[in-house]
């Protein structure tokens, strides 16, 4: 597949990176070249880290038996070179180490480093000092982290100094994001390609910033990878902001058409209008329950009361309209349901189902969406959605219903995935925990509708809506703490994520 503009680094199995380093060999490479040049990049960023924080020259490397201990020796090497006091710490006996791990030990021992083998209960932990290197197991590791390593674990995250975790943190399974005890980092420097598990179940808790290494890999191999998914490309993604047209007018700004609401969750409704009102869209009218409270409606937003059933005037505006945002606080009653199964039916644009809109799906499975569709559930709803995984993955399943069903889908959380037909998925690392707050969905969802109003693809209006709505709850968790961030918050920042968007902030 030919990658778009907004794909950016490829992520990976561990497997399909073994085979990329074992073809590279059979090429001409050596592991002895990619480990040497791997440690001297990561010399380099744990400067960059250091010195940029003006914390002391001070690191301790935390070394196990395979060859990630052995990058951590050539990069305590490289380091000592540029003035830094560089400790490290053996998890097992130098002998019990990779052939590749003892040669660099060697030579760090040989350069004036110094290095302690752990005892439990006898070893000194107040050694640790300044930045750590976490070299202690790579992306092999699988299963539960015990004994020593466990120890180490424990005592490196309870030391509260810096860790950088070599191409994965120590304790995480690289192909399932599955964690028992493991490293948290504050940054993990991933060699070549960030691999699967670190945006899988909880890995994602750990990994602190990404950051790349080059160790070596030539274009040819870089290529030749076969990605499960790309970080998406924030630069490129950016550039696809809606265009501005000075002659425009309303309704070329893009029409938003709304069905969502109920008498108790009005405000769902009203948060995802606001946000479509907030992204660009000239016009916004809510299709509303009779009795739906909007006394805090925006004074720009078009409030029309239905029945769930008299199509004539919804008929009149769809006509009119670019797309529509079906589902936020609707409720989950017979009554909706039958609603949507005839709008379902009736409506051509493009949607965007969010909520209560999602909650119907599983029961009917023979539901057909027009082209350019959106559908934004959460983990929960997801589940919902697709039953049982029958063996498969929630990402191999996620894939399968969006090329059955030829929609968008955007899978919510930390991190956020974005499902799209005969495309590698999307993911989305940008955002705040303190978003895990109740209407920040339908925010989302707003942004999304009002993105495809202005003539954005379906998947282009995801991912961008996905950013900006990420970058809006960082810069609100910034000034508010995470603790106060709520989803009228996220409107309030939503013009500083654009302007970011923009290059103006």
């Amino acid at each position: 597949m030919i990658g778009s503009s907004i794909e950016g680094v490829k992520i990976v199995k561990v497997s399909e990176m073994a085979s990329l380093e074992e073809r590279a060999c059979q090429r001409g490479a050596s592991a002895l070249a990619f480990m040497e040049k791997a440690g001297c990049s990561i010399a380099i960023e744990v400067e960059r880290f250091v010195r940029g924080r003006q914390y002391p020259l001070l690191v301790t490397l935390l070394i196990g038996k395979g060859n990630n201990g052995g990058d951590a020796y050539v990069a305590g090497f490289h380091l000592m070179q540029r003035g830094f006091s560089v400790t490290a710490l053996q998890l097992v006996p130098a002998q019990e180490c990779s052939p590749l791990s003892q040669q660099m030990h060697e030579r760090f021992l040989c350069a004036g480093g110094k290095a302690y083998e752990v005892v439990e209960g006898a070893f000194s932990f107040p050694l640790l000092q300044g930045v750590l290197l976490d070299g202690l197991v790579g992306t092999g590791f699988r299963g539960k982290a015990e004994d020593m390593l466990a120890f180490v674990i424990k005592k490196a995250n309870a030391s509260f100094l810096p860790i950088l975790s070599i191409d994965i943190p120590s304790g995480i399974d690289g192909n399932t994001g599955e964690v028992s005890s493991a490293i948290r980092a504050t940054q993990t420097l991933y060699l070549g390609f960030p691999k699967l598990g670190c945006f899988l179940n909880e890995a994602w808790n750990y990994v602190g910033e990404l950051r790349p290494i080059d160790f070596g890999l030539r274009d040819k191999e870089v290529e030749e990878a076969k990605e499960i998914a790309f970080l998406t490309h924030q630069e490129e993604l950016c550039k696809l902001l809606p265009p501005l047209k000075r002659t425009r007018h309303k309704y070329e700004a893009g029409y938003v058409l709304a069905i969502a609401g109920s008498i108790s969750m009005a405000g769902a409704a009203l948060l995802s209008c606001s946000a479509a009102l907030h992204s660009g869209a000239g016009v916004v009218r809510l299709f509303h329950p009779f009795g739906m409270e909007l006394g805090n409606a925006p004074h720009e937003l078009i409030k029309e009361a239905w029945d769930g059933k008299e199509m004539g005037s919804l008929h009149h505006e769809i006509a009119r309209a670019k797309v529509v945002l079906i589902g936020p606080g609707m409720g989950r009653t017979k009554e909706v349901e039958r609603s949507l199964n005839r709008l379902f039916k009736e409506i051509p644009l493009p949607l965007v189902l969010d909520a209560d809109a999602l909650f119907f799906l599983k029961a009917h499975p023979s539901w057909v969406f027009p082209a350019g569709t959106v559908l934004t559930p959460h983990r929960g709803e997801i589940h919902l959605i697709l039953g049982e995984l029958g063996g498969f993955s929630l990402e191999e399943r996620c894939q399968a219903y969006v090329e059955a069903k030829r929609v968008t889908l955007i899978l919510k959380g930390a991190v956020t995935w974005i499902f799209h037909p005969h495309t590698s998925p999307l993911i989305n690392v940008r955002g705040d925990p303190g978003m895990a707050t109740a209407g920040a969905g339908d925010v989302l969802a707003g942004i999304v509708a009002a993105l495809i109003a202005q003539g954005l693809s379906s998947r282009v209006a995801a991912a961008l809506a996905v950013h900006l709505h990420a970058v809006a709850g960082e810069k609100a968790a910034r000034a508010l703490t995470s603790y106060c961030v709520t989803a009228s918050s996220l409107l309030d920042f939503l013009p500083d994520a654009f302007l970011e968007a923009k290059g103006i902030a």
